[in-house]
């Protein structure tokens, strides 16, 4: 595998460590206040600075939609989403039960309102209806509907359930939702191909601990996210039809991205270092 540099991930995580324990508690003393402004755009600065501080560069095709609020819908694969379209997005994210319960990245999702949902058949319609309640209150939400993370090479099934949310209407008009792929295309300027993508996947029953250690040692990562035009269940016609829609421009978007034929997407709009 891919030889990085210990120095480098020592020092990567010592800055994430001590950036996240500077900006989480003002964070949450602005939430205790309800300062909206904070609450709002300090997650997309945190992530910023995370993405920075772990060397990705996100390159950015399509515009993101400025309807608030939007369910934006991506694929998942590896913790690094979380940063990569955290930077881009302001608003909290569906994320599995199980984050809840794992050591301090538990605090970070709670801390940005992350909505926790049971992949079990039985519990998705109270999942479902938190989400509703969220957007209703006009929250911007991210939905990884694949259910779990992929090995970057294509996307899984979206489970359609969780759309069931499109279906609210604020003044009379039915939630925007806006399709969006990410992919981790370079490292150190040299292609991704599909020998190297686990370095940035995590899927399967890869240790989550090791995987971080390896990847905050690489150099380097440029990471594309592609926002597609925001649709809604009125112009597709139910939630299984507008999961489909989205699975579709997804795949496409991943797979032009891993094959470099970035003119097959959205023009690109900027880089953040």
């Amino acid at each position: 595998m891919w030889i990085g540099s210990p120095l480098r991930g020592a020092f990567r995580l010592v800055s994430y460590f001590l950036l996240t324990c500077m900006m989480v508690p003002v964070y949450l003393l602005a939430t205790a206040l309800r300062i909206q402004p904070v609450i709002r755009w300090m997650p997309l600065l945190y992530h910023r600075t995370v993405c920075f501080v772990f060397g990705i560069r996100v390159r950015v095709h399509g515009k993101r939609s400025d309807v608030t609020p939007t369910l934006f819908v991506c694929n998942h694969i590896s913790y690094l989403d979380i940063e990569v379209l955290g930077s881009r997005v302001p608003g909290s994210f569906v994320a599995k039960a199980e984050v809840a319960t794992w050591p301090f990245f538990n605090v970070l999702a709670r801390a940005q309102r992350t909505i926790f949902i049971e992949r079990r058949t039985g519990k998705t319609s109270a999942s479902r209806d938190q989400m509703m309640k969220r957007l209703d209150t006009g929250d911007n939400l991210m939905l990884f509907p694949e259910g779990t993370s992929s090995d970057g090479t294509r996307v899984l099934p979206f489970r359609t359930a969780l759309f069931g949310v499109a279906q609210l209407r604020r003044d009379g008009k039915p939630i925007s939702v806006q399709p969006v792929a990410i992919a981790y295309t370079k490292l150190d300027g040299i292609p991704i191909g599909r020998y190297w993508r686990p370095l940035f996947a995590w899927f399967g029953d890869l240790d989550l601990v090791p995987h971080l250690w390896q990847m905050v040692c690489l150099g380097d990562t440029e990471a594309v996210v592609t926002f597609f035009p925001p649709v809604d269940i009125d112009a597709l016609g139910d939630r299984k039809k507008l999961a489909e829609f989205c699975f579709r421009q997804v795949s496409q978007a991943l797979q032009a991205a891993n094959s470099g034929r970035f003119e097959l997407l959205p023009p690109p709009v900027g880089e953040v270092a």
